[in-house]
């Protein structure tokens, strides 16, 4: 399955999942676009909606400013819908200027509740992770959580490390370990099975990356960042997660920027 085809897949379960049971208002609320270099990807997605609900999108929430989510969701701003975001997102949007993504409508700082019939669904900036500007959504009755690119299930993380905030990044994934939910959908479908993730999924994903912090510093103190670190450290215990050989490197030059470089 193409990355694509994941991405689609993941915005449409979080609006199938945040929209269809909202029948009171009769609205939908939609997530991350996903139309960068690709148009026919926004109305692949819109369509994909229809076939999970009837009823017309209220909302589209951004995760983060990356283009890679949040390009192309001018469709939805000429039907009507309102883009909701963090402060810092539509202010990195402001200064990119890109022509292909709708600056939001309506900002979020610490936190918003949106509440639609009776699914009530809560948006927390818990601080620097995958991004400056990274929103959680939770599904508070449904007890589903929606967390983007920061939270991989069952696999290594990719070359989005390189805008990682590493040290923040372990109090974010503390904070979302610390709320009431069940079920996580990651923001790039494709964890073994495709199944969703659990909060054990949050806890690994937390214990390797710090276990891939503290094996870099030992190897940054010992003058080995760059290139020896990225072609010989190796890190067993995850040997068999997706992603293993080939994200590997980017998450280790990342922790070699943190250690190496202090910063």
């Amino acid at each position: 399955m193409s990355r694509l085809t994941y991405a689609i897949a993941a915005g449409v379960l979080a609006a199938a999942c945040l929209g269809v049971v909202a029948y009171a208002q009769q609205r939908v609320i939609a997530t991350d676009p996903i139309g960068y270099g690709r148009p026919q990807a926004v109305v692949t997605y819109v369509d994909e909606i229809k076939k999970v609900s009837s009823q017309p999108i209220k909302y589209l929430i951004y995760s983060h400013h990356h283009f890679d989510h949040i390009a192309g969701g001018k469709p939805f701003k000429d039907a009507g819908v309102t883009i909701v975001a963090h402060r810092r997102a539509r202010e990195r949007l402001v200064g990119l200027k890109d022509p292909h993504t709708v600056l939001p409508d309506e900002i979020v700082d610490t936190g918003r509740t949106i509440t639609l019939g009776d699914t009530t669904l809560e948006l927390s900036y818990i601080g620097l992770n995958h991004s400056d500007s990274t929103l959680v959504m939770r599904l508070l009755k449904q007890k589903v959580l929606f967390a983007v690119d920061f939270l991989p299930v069952g696999s290594v993380p990719g070359r989005g490390m390189l805008d990682f905030y590493p040290l923040e990044a372990e109090d974010s994934i503390k904070k979302v370990l610390a709320m009431d939910w069940d079920k996580l959908i990651p923001g790039h479908p494709g964890a073994p099975g495709g199944r969703l993730g659990t909060k054990q999924d949050v806890q690994d994903q937390l214990m390797f990356l710090q276990d891939a912090s503290a094996a870099v510093k030992v190897e940054a103190q010992a003058g080995k960042c760059w290139d020896p670190v990225e072609k010989e450290l190796k890190l067993p215990k995850y040997q068999s997660w997706p992603g293993y050989e080939q994200n590997l490197p980017f998450v280790l030059r990342r922790y070699c920027a943190l250690w190496g470089r202090g910063f």
